[in-house]
């Protein structure tokens, strides 16, 4: 085994097993290079391998910084936390909603009903099933309905279907981390793009644009994850008349009634909205859908068949009864009070956390001299989970001093004494 990998393996197990304590600053590399006895090129091998494992972060001018935690393997905030107290992952839940959804499910259970909710489903589902789904995004057509077995097959699908390998992929300097894991899977390159109070800002597009093709742009417009805002209507117009594609995840946007229209009603030729059930209703319920253009819907089911992606029978059986007869109305609008309650939670105890007031999470820019990774360890010890600003970040070495709170998981009066204890902590001064 070559040093750097030896001395990098030792240092992995230092940091895993909390010698070496979250926020830690390493040493200047030649510092290191001294202390081990090694050539500063091989400091340089030991930082960028701990780097690649998730361990360290570096901050330009400031030095390199152990992590708060070991990441996991796939950036996909899709385990709960081990912390009791997750503000990382929003689960949406209300009371009432396993008995609503247990009713609805009431028609499967006899046997013809049941048989044919168990035969394999194609990726075009049924004619009720693609009627059903675009009822919920009114202006656009049922025809180009595609179902995936999740939010992010749907997402993969709608992503190589616009994008080919090699090609580029614009998105949100601060976005959604699975996307990014999505892209380096798919070989596809990710372009970051600046974005403002609006959201993404079409001039910084049009500018990547003009330096090298981009084959699409994956934007949030409605309760953007993580900053939680929603992109205004001119604003969409805007990116609309750039004429580029767009993949335009949505599976927030039923938490805002106020929202504009979504991106795809300003460009349908060239937009495929992805959307999803398991926010809406329950995260057990694995079935996401794509709204594509009628041309694009048959290379969409494609890229779904190819992928082994498709939905199960039965989810897209229960799935059409519930948005049908009422339940997920019902569902929603419960899980709309209830995100509102707790986004007011938050600005009351967090003014400075930034968030439309729908939003189910929020994006902290943290006071000086906090650091997120710091924080974030601080806020460990306390029992929380946050996600640091630097999962979300598309740029390669951004390290934003910013975490993202999440709102949905906890009892009300358990969020409620989070959020104190982290107000109150980030008055008080970094350990160290």
């Amino acid at each position: 085994m070559t040093d750097y990998l030896r001395i990098a393996d030792a240092l992995t197990a230092e940091i895993d097993a909390g010698r070496i304590r979250p926020g830690a600053r390493l040493p200047p590399q030649r510092t290191f290079a001294r202390r081990h006895r090694v050539a500063p090129s091989t400091a340089a091998r030991v930082y960028a391998e701990l780097a690649r494992r998730g361990r360290v972060v570096g901050e330009v001018g400031r030095g390199t910084f152990v992590r708060a935690g070991t990441p996991p393997a796939d950036p996909a905030l899709a385990e709960p936390a081990a912390a009791p107290i997750d503000l990382e992952l929003n689960v949406l839940s209300v009371p009432g909603q396993d008995a609503l959804l247990a009713r609805g499910l009431a028609r499967l259970t006899r046997p013809d009903a049941l048989g044919a909710a168990l035969r394999p489903a194609g990726a075009a589902g049924t004619p009720p099933a693609r009627a059903a789904v675009a009822a919920l995004w009114p202006g656009l057509t049922a025809d180009g309905v595609r179902f995936a077995a999740g939010g992010r097959q749907a997402l993969a699908a709608a992503v190589s279907t616009l994008v080919p390998p090699g090609a580029r992929l614009a998105v949100d300097e601060f976005t959604y981390p699975p996307l990014l894991a999505l892209a380096a899977r798919l070989r596809v390159t990710v372009v970051p793009v600046p974005a403002d109070e609006h959201g993404l800002r079409p001039d910084a597009l049009a500018a990547a644009h003009h330096r090298a093709p981009i084959a699409a742009v994956y934007v949030q417009p409605t309760l953007h994850n993580p900053s939680g805002t929603t992109m205004p209507a001119h604003r969409r117009a805007a990116l609309a008349a750039t004429g580029l594609p767009f993949v335009e995840d949505a599976v927030w946007a039923f938490l805002d009634p106020s929202a504009p229209p979504p991106l795809a009603v300003h460009a349908p030729d060239r937009t495929i909205l992805v959307d999803g059930l398991s926010k809406r209703l329950t995260p057990g319920l694995t079935l996401g859908f794509a709204l594509a253009p009628p041309p694009l819907a048959e290379q969409l089911g494609s890229a779904l068949r190819a992928g082994a992606w498709t939905a199960s029978g039965f989810a897209l059986e229960a799935a059409t009864g519930w948005l049908t007869d009422g339940t997920a109305a019902t569902i929603t609008a419960a899980k709309r009070t209830d995100a509102a309650r707790r986004r007011a939670r938050a600005a009351a105890a967090i003014p400075a956390a930034r968030g439309g007031p729908h939003s189910s999470f929020c994006w902290w820019d943290l006071p000086e001299p906090w650091r997120a990774e710091t924080f974030a360890a601080a806020a460990a010890r306390h029992g929380i989970a946050l996600t640091p600003g630097a999962a979300f970040a598309a740029r390669r070495g951004a390290t934003p001093r910013a975490v993202r709170v999440a709102l949905a998981s906890p009892p009300h009066d358990v969020l409620a004494r989070a959020l104190t204890v982290l107000a109150d902590l980030s008055r008080t001064a970094p350990p160290g």
